[in-house]
């Protein structure tokens, strides 16, 4: 590969050397040696590379295909060209470690990020590898996750979290319906407004390393994610089967905050954190490395793009879609 790489740091920094380069003609050059590396070191940041034409042109140099940000659970622009900003969550606020899309039954394999701004101060974008993440959750924790799944309960009404209509990008009810039957969701329709509960993977099996990996996000839909004060007032105005959003073992019996406690640990002890530089473009594998945001001051601009689909639908068999209907 050319340019020059710093592989003592994680993530991994690539820079075109001494003569300033293109970040596509790079890539168009050594896209092969790039899928290798990318599965060898999981996280990749390029820096000091120019872009011939912005963001889709990066984005189309790296992938044949980008995907649409289907069943969304945070808020983001819609770009065009399945170009999105990273979630716009306020800026005080941290955004925790997470694989993209793993409260669903597929995601994007690759996730690209470019800064176009950086914070300030703060704005960071953390990693974990997952491989150490995995490790480090007791075993009986894993155990009793792989053996029940996990279940994920939203409810959608006007004013609060993210409507219906924005999570599934469409106001048409038929659509909604017919994305949750090939989806394994099962969906009523309420006087406020929608509920769904799909049970998903608690583990996911790379397919090009082969390896058993935490993938899940227990952590982040469960109530215990909010600060003390806001579980409360959540409880007080929706009940705990009205929350805007809750996880549960796969059967519906509720995981303690305690075991989630050990798994938000885990992540967090394997954090690592990178300046953002103006121009960086960071190639992650969504299966091996987490994500996540620190707060920030000032303005902030980090767009992000997903690709490679995979299914655990298709390689697990999961049971069909769940019978359906209005209440």
């Amino acid at each position: 590969m050319t340019g020059n790489l710093d592989s003592a740091a994680w993530p991994v920094i690539i820079t075109p050397g001494q003569q300033p380069a293109a970040l596509e003609d790079w890539v168009s050059a050594n896209r092969d040696g790039l899928e290798r590396q990318l599965t060898e070191c999981k996280a990749i940041l390029f820096r000091g590379f120019r872009s011939r034409n912005g963001f889709e042109s990066i984005a189309n140099s790296f992938f044949d295909r980008r995907l649409n940000y289907t069943y969304r659970s945070t808020p983001r622009t819609d770009l065009g060209q399945n170009l999105y900003t990273a979630t716009e969550y306020p800026k005080q606020l941290s955004i925790p470690q997470h694989c993209e899309n793993a409260y669903q039954r597929d995601w994007p394999m690759k996730l690209l990020f470019h800064c176009v701004e950086p914070a300030s101060k703060g704005g960071r974008t953390p990693l974990a590898d997952m491989t150490k993440v995995t490790a480090m959750i007791p075993a009986e924790i894993k155990e009793e996750f792989a053996r029940k799944k996990v279940g994920y309960v939203r409810n959608y009404r006007a004013g609060v979290d993210l409507p219906w209509e924005e999570v599934f990008g469409t106001s048409n009810k038929a659509e909604v319906e017919k994305f949750c039957v090939e989806n394994g969701i099962e969906y009523h329709w309420t006087e406020g407004g929608l509920k769904t509960i799909q049970v998903c993977q608690a583990f996911a099996s790379h397919p090009l390393t082969g390896e058993t990996i935490w993938f899940n996000q227990a952590h982040l839909f469960h109530l215990s994610a909010l600060d003390p004060a806001s579980q409360k007032m959540m409880l007080s105005f929706f009940g705990e089967g009205g929350l805007p959003r809750n996880s549960y073992f796969g059967d519906g019996s509720a995981i303690g905050s305690d075991v989630l406690d050990q798994i938000r640990s885990a992540y967090e002890r394997n954090k690592v954190s990178f300046e953002w530089q103006k121009d960086d473009v960071l190639l992650i594998d969504n299966m091996l490395v987490s994500h996540g945001r620190d707060p920030f001051e000032g303005s902030r601009r980090v767009l992000v793009c997903m690709a490679e689909p995979y299914s655990e639908v298709q390689r697990r068999g999961f049971a069909g879609a769940t019978n359906s209907g209005r209440s």
